[in-house]
């Protein structure tokens, strides 16, 4: 499945994005339009800014996993 396809479902859940530099970033993914996706991210402190990659940009899209229960 593109990953195009794949995004449309994460819209609004946190995101792992896989960059065509072979970077990675991740956040809320916030949308997509014109040709580029937008993910809110955590800069520092209380700061966040959401940020736009180009279609051409991105590698691929993955959901963030469930967290599990640590045992006690």
């Amino acid at each position: 499945m593109p990953w195009q396809q794949k995004a449309m479902s994460l819209i609004g859940r946190p995101v792992g994005v896989s960059l065509a530099t072979g970077q990675g970033v991740s956040g809320i993914l916030c949308g997509m339009h014109n040709g580029q996706i937008f993910v809110l991210q955590y800069m520092y402190h209380s700061q966040f800014a959401t940020m736009h990659y180009t279609f051409a940009q991105v590698q691929d899209i993955h959901p963030f996993p469930s967290c599990y229960p640590h045992p006690t």
